[in-house]
């Protein structure tokens, strides 16, 4: 019989291991939100910004924004900017979304591995719109707008970092706010990816490399798939949940 328990301790997950930390099932479920009608909302606001941007008719706006961005000159806040944006840029994109999935997998969150992946489909997205858009980025050719070299190409409409960081970041801290039990470590932990979500935004028009229009729709389109894909999952994990719960 303690061999058994030996053996079984093992198979366990780091997660079942420290039921102090994570919550259980019931209440990780019920600590998420539907959120369809924000959903609808943001889709509404990325259609009437697309239709705009396709026009044409945000030039001046978008410029005007830009010019007041960049104007702040805190040494601070310039390298502040350059952080927040560095996880968006190749190759440190394409590992960090597959390395989070893999831990949470490792941890015992196997189902939540799988959506945490499919959470970075905002990258297809982005890549979809940008065809259809083909919008130029910021080129530097108003002396008034700096545009810091970096790795970047493709339309600037809508932004992949803002997209990608709502998709991966945003789904992160959904799960962190979900599951991790201890107040302390949940609220630091969603603080710190929420600080991230919202800061990309300004980075991208402060580094020259979009235009405000541009970040803007990404929001709007990227909260719709990040409330999408969490009412799925959440539907997934309850069902998931009363099947253990049964064959227990």
């Amino acid at each position: 019989m303690g061999r058994f328990r030996t053996t079984a301790s093992k198979s366990e997950s780091y997660r079942d291991r420290h039921p102090s930390t994570f919550n259980p099932d019931r209440l990780a479920v019920t600590r998420g939100v539907s959120g369809i009608g924000i959903a609808a909302i943001c889709l509404a606001v990325f259609t009437v910004l697309f239709v705009i941007v396709r026009r044409n008719k945000s030039q001046a706006v978008d410029a005007a924004i830009t010019i007041n961005v960049q104007g702040q000159k805190s040494a601070a806040f310039d390298r502040l900017m350059h952080i927040v944006s560095w996880p968006g840029f190749p190759p440190q994109s394409r590992l960090l979304p597959p390395a989070i999935s893999a831990l949470l997998w490792m941890l015992g969150f196997r189902l939540e591995a799988v959506f945490q992946g499919l959470a970075w489909g905002t990258g297809l997205i982005s890549f979809s719109v940008k065809r259809a858009m083909r919008r130029p980025r910021p080129t530097g050719a108003d002396s008034a707008i700096r545009v810091v070299s970096a790795n970047i190409g493709g339309s600037s409409f809508p932004s992949g970092h803002v997209l990608n960081y709502i998709g991966v970041y945003g789904f992160l801290a959904y799960l962190a706010h979900t599951w991790i039990r201890p107040v302390a470590v949940r609220r630091t932990i969603v603080g710190l990816l929420v600080s991230l979500v919202s800061l990309v935004g300004p980075s991208r028009v402060y580094l020259g490399h979009h235009w405000f229009t541009d970040v803007t729709a990404s929001y709007m389109l990227g909260t719709t798939y990040l409330l999408a894909i969490t009412n799925i999952y959440r539907i997934v994990r309850i069902q998931v949940s009363r099947r253990l719960a049964q064959a227990r």
